[in-house]
């Protein structure tokens, strides 16, 4: 991609993994081709998706082929949302094709094992899974087709990270809601745990508190000339009577690829941000300064960003200083200026906090009932086995009585030990001195049958 302008190469990198749909009509930037060889290419903002890494593989993939990449820099946005540029897939060449394919049946591989997670930790084992139906869940491919990568697919992803990223702010600020929620809920608890007297010195710290938070300089409007030209004098160390928005867009595209991102111009905000809060104090929130960051780019996107590409063209950039708003001379509320949750939200919220922690208790009571039954069966296995280790010694009792003169011997164990003894041995005390009785041959028992007299050597026995 040599001697390619950067924001075309990024178009579908950008669009695809950010909702970042304008690249084509950006205003290209010369730049010498050396200076271009030498440069590494400028690295796709991750997205957050659970997707994100096959996203980004995929567009890697497809901007390796030439027939794609001429495509896709004459296409617009309406183009790519309406999956015109997707059909172009047809026509790349079997080697992209092939590393397409490739790539899906390793995250079809992936999402099967990451279901097969789920199943295992909430279904007993050895259920029959079907895959095919819950691969549907998943939306940025087509689950029909588990082997090869098609136009559909590409369409199918496209349409998932553009819907995704578009809630993803939304999803961010219910987050911080509950999160604020949260802290009021455990600040209010904490007081009823106390005593009358150290109450009210803990409401009167933590009014002291959001006092002095409040305490701050002036934060102008996010995009605002005033705002802008104070990140051109203390950021730039530029002379703000010299302001030119021209310039000012092209020092603060800091990959130079034609547009403002949204990492670009959060990075417009730090300024603005240090003056309220600061990880030093403890009247000062971090989360709530993250919060304040994305407020601010949304309302930069929402008087800017015409075409609602989730990026800042130069034109877009200059029309925007034209508007009434950019002379806007009033301050900027910030979070704790705005309300952010109703008291009725909090008692729905405390309610919620309620009835899970009831569920955890029920649960907890079940799995205590559990261990006690579990333990109490432990108890009747092991009387169970003492019973039958009682009877086993009983018996052996039974036989060493039979057969007096053998000690049993125990093991390490207590199990009992036997000594064997030889066939027809008669006890210790019924053995018969050799004086008293003729010996008699002792005959082999095997020999059932009568052999030749000349093969039998008996000796003469008088039995009288």
């Amino acid at each position: 991609m040599k001697g390619e302008p950067a924001h075309k190469k990024m178009h579908l990198a950008w669009f695809v993994s950010a909702t970042l749909l304008g690249l084509a009509t950006c205003v290209p930037i010369e730049r010498p081709k050396e200076k271009q060889a030498a440069e590494a290419p400028p690295e796709a903002p991750d997205t957050g998706l659970y997707y994100h890494r096959y996203l980004q593989e995929v567009i890697n993939v497809l901007e390796t082929d030439g027939h794609f990449r001429e495509k896709l820099q004459a296409a617009n946005a309406e183009d790519i949302k309406s999956g015109k540029l997707s059909k172009e897939l047809d026509f790349v060449s079997h080697h992209v094709r092939t590393k397409l394919d490739e790539l899906k049946r390793q995250e079809v591989s992936r999402l099967r094992m990451l279901l097969k997670a789920k199943m295992d930790a909430t279904m007993e084992q050895n259920v029959q899974i079907d895959h095919l139906a819950l691969l549907k869940q998943f939306e940025h491919l087509d689950p029909q087709n588990q082997h090869t990568f098609e136009a559909r697919d590409l369409e199918l992803l496209i349409q998932a990270a553009t819907k995704d990223l578009e809630n993803y702010d939304a999803a961010h600020h219910e987050e911080f809601k509950r999160y604020e929620m949260m802290k009021e809920h455990e600040r209010r608890e904490y007081l009823k745990s106390l005593d009358e007297e150290k109450r009210r010195q803990e409401e009167a710290h933590f009014e002291e508190l959001k006092k002095k938070h409040k305490e701050h300089p002036k934060v102008n409007v996010p995009g605002s000339r005033d705002q802008l030209k104070e990140v051109w004098q203390e950021t730039d160390g530029l002379d703000p009577n010299e302001f030119n928005p021209k310039t000012f867009f092209k020092l603060h595209d800091t990959n130079s690829d034609g547009v403002l991102d949204e990492q670009e111009l959060e990075a417009l905000f730090t300024k603005e941000l240090e003056k309220v809060y600061d990880p030093r104090n403890e009247e000062d929130d971090m989360l709530e300064m993250e919060e304040e960051r994305l407020r601010m780019r949304e309302h930069v996107m929402q008087n800017v960003d015409l075409n609602k590409d989730r990026l800042v063209t130069l034109d877009e950039f200059l029309k925007s200083t034209q508007k009434k708003e950019f002379n806007e001379v009033d301050g900027w509320k910030t979070v704790d200026e705005t309300q952010i949750y109703s008291e009725a939200e909090l008692q729905r919220f405390e309610a919620e906090l309620v009835a899970q922690e009831a569920e955890l208790g029920r649960r907890a009571e079940h799995l205590r009932q559990q261990h006690q039954e579990l333990q109490q069966r432990q108890v009747e296995l092991d009387a169970q086995k003492k019973e039958y280790q009682q009877v086993v010694l009983q018996m052996e009792q039974r036989k060493s009585q039979q057969q007096p003169g053998q000690a049993l011997q125990a093991g390490p164990g207590g199990e009992l030990k036997f000594q064997a003894q030889p066939p027809h041995a008669a006890p210790a005390d019924q053995v018969v001195p050799p004086e008293s009785h003729p010996v008699v041959p002792e005959q082999n028992p095997e020999q059932n049958h009568v052999e030749p007299l000349q093969n039998q050597q008996h000796p003469e026995v008088d039995i009288q």
